[in-house]
């Protein structure tokens, strides 16, 4: 960054004040004195390189970013940057916000999550936005918005596939080893501040997934043991699926497709058995 023309005068009267031989010599006070107007004809030259140095190196930039190829992050980002309902800048990959108020933008910007993922011959994009302070899919007009954005700011020659889907459906099949001194046959706790923790822990494990990460059956467990009054939770089983694919068996670990995983019917896709077990010492 360019220095002010008064830091580098300032500079050079510090270097003659500071040399034996010069300021023995330069000894006249006055602001018209000939040696003070030349240290000021320096400073101008120099503060007018170094500001066409910073435009060079600026231009350079913008010739780089142009250039380049965007990471996967940048998609990303762009993704979450996106603002429905508006339009960007001509010819640009930005929007123009000055006529709007911060709430209008975060209001507008309904990709709360977003992952990219490179294929061979794509970039696959999964998103998402936040319904009752959940993981939801865009609908369709929303998703047809977004994808006419990704369009016009991807690069030249990169074939997006773009996805917003429901969560992929959570079969579990557990049992609870509880101490009866908390918790009770249903696995409600007895001092009545919860009807369901272990049902809370496990929905908490999922909603608490980065989005696109990884449903860990082990990491469950840990999130189960934590519960007060579980002694030793087993998960028996656990399936997964999306679309209308048949479940497949979760052995150790999951990629949701949709990027997020939830239990869509507790009533049905959620079985824990309660079996009382005094403190194993």
């Amino acid at each position: 960054m360019a220095r002010t023309i008064q830091q580098i005068q300032q500079l050079i009267l510090d270097n003659i004040s500071s040399n034996v031989t010069l300021s023995g010599q330069l000894t006249s006070t006055s602001q018209t004195a000939i040696w003070k107007l030349c240290s000021y004809i320096v400073a101008v030259c120099q503060w007018t390189l170094e500001t066409l140095f910073d435009q060079h190196v600026s231009e350079v930039t913008g010739i780089i970013d142009n250039l380049k190829p965007h990471s996967l992050r940048w998609y990303a980002n762009m993704a979450k940057a996106f603002q429905y309902g508006y339009a960007l800048v001509a010819d640009e990959d930005y929007y123009d916000n000055t006529l709007l108020t911060s709430d209008q933008v975060t209001i507008s910007q309904i990709v709360n999550y977003s992952a990219v993922i490179e294929q061979e011959k794509n970039l696959r994009i999964k998103v998402a936005t936040t319904i009752n302070s959940d993981l939801a899919p865009l609908n369709a007009t929303q998703l047809a918005a977004f994808t006419e954005y990704m369009s016009q700011v991807k690069d030249a020659g990169v074939k997006l596939v773009i996805n917003s889907e429901s969560p992929d459906s959570l079969l579990l099949t557990i049992r609870i080893f509880y101490n009866p001194l908390v918790l009770d046959s249903n696995g409600a706790r007895l001092d009545g501040t919860s009807s369901s923790p272990v049902q809370d822990a496990i929905n908490a494990y999922l909603q608490n997934l980065p989005f696109n990460g990884w449903f860990v059956v082990a990491y469950l467990i840990d999130a189960l043991q934590a519960v007060d009054g579980v002694i030793v939770p087993v998960v028996d089983q656990a399936q997964a699926t999306y679309g209308t694919l048949p479940y497949q068996s979760i052995d150790v670990k999951y990629n949701p497709d949709s990027g997020y995983l939830r239990i869509i019917n507790p009533a049905t896709d959620l079985d824990i058995t309660f079996i009382p077990q005094s403190v194993i010492k």
